[in-house]
């Protein structure tokens, strides 16, 4: 036996006979010992794991030797960090570069802006006597409807023929289709008078209570739709033309009532 495994003997037994805290970890007994930075959570004593070099070295003088004992060097100790300016750590694979993410930020506030200027006049919007839904699917505002009703409408129209889209509306305003709550967000927003979806239920204690003299919504927690300045806004009963505006009315029973303020 070389005098560097007779130390290795002796270091291992006198870790054995005071009972180490390290054999403690490898056989789970004794009180649970949280990870700390001092202290590693799993040690697996292995050779490959505590010191690398010394198997390497250990394999080459005896190939088909297997050690029994494993010099632990540093265990439990506090680690060590050098402060290296020259590493710089790289993307993970895949990871947007960071061109990239403000490239599509650019492009989202464009489209947002493009988006604002377009809900934000009513120009477009076809207007009349009175509210009625066209062969189109499209609404048109009373001539003497308050701005914000008029750009609810014109924003309601935007996605009135958009498919039903369970989620549809909460993660980005623009989406391939809306649920109920979406919708209703949706045309809000166009008045300004949301910064962001709401769902179903998240309406309850909205706005004000009761209905409003331009616009009412209704909601529980499994479904909504609005009236506005007369016509439903509603992702259910669609007719022929598959658009949310209907002239029909529906029962009101087990909805809270509320109105947006000033409306």
């Amino acid at each position: 036996m070389t005098r560097r495994r007779k130390a290795v003997v002796a270091v291992a037994a006198a870790v054995l006979a005071v009972g180490a805290p390290i054999a403690i970890v490898v056989s789970g007994g004794g009180e649970a010992v949280p990870a700390t930075a001092e202290r590693a959570a799993d040690l697996v004593l292995t050779p490959e794991a505590v010191d690398r070099d010394a198997a390497r070295s250990e394999e080459a003088a005896d190939p088909k030797s297997h050690p029994k004992v494993v010099e632990v060097r540093g265990a439990g100790a506090k680690p060590k960090f050098e402060n290296d300016d020259s590493r710089v750590d790289g993307l993970s694979p895949g990871a947007p570069s960071d061109a990239s993410v403000k490239a599509d930020l650019r492009e989202a506030r464009a489209e947002l802006s493009k988006f604002k200027r377009y809900l934000g006049t009513t120009a477009f919007l076809q207007t009349g006597p009175r509210a009625r839904v066209l062969r189109d699917g499209s609404a048109v505002a009373p001539e003497d409807a308050p701005e914000p009703v008029q750009r609810i409408i014109q924003a309601g129209n935007a996605i009135a023929k958009f498919p039903y889209k369970w989620g549809g509306g909460h993660g980005a305003w623009r989406d391939e289709g809306y649920d109920c709550s979406g919708s209703v967000s949706f045309a809000l927003a166009g008045a300004g008078l949301m910064k962001s979806p709401l769902a179903s239920g998240g309406f309850i204690g909205w706005g004000e209570e009761g209905p409003g003299k331009w616009v009412t919504i209704y909601t529980n927690p499994g479904h909504m739709y609005m009236v506005v300045a007369g016509l439903r806004f509603d992702t259910s009963g669609r007719g022929r033309a598959g658009t949310r505006w209907q002239e029909g009315t529906r029962a009101t029973g087990g909805y809270a009532v509320r109105h947006p303020p000033g409306l």
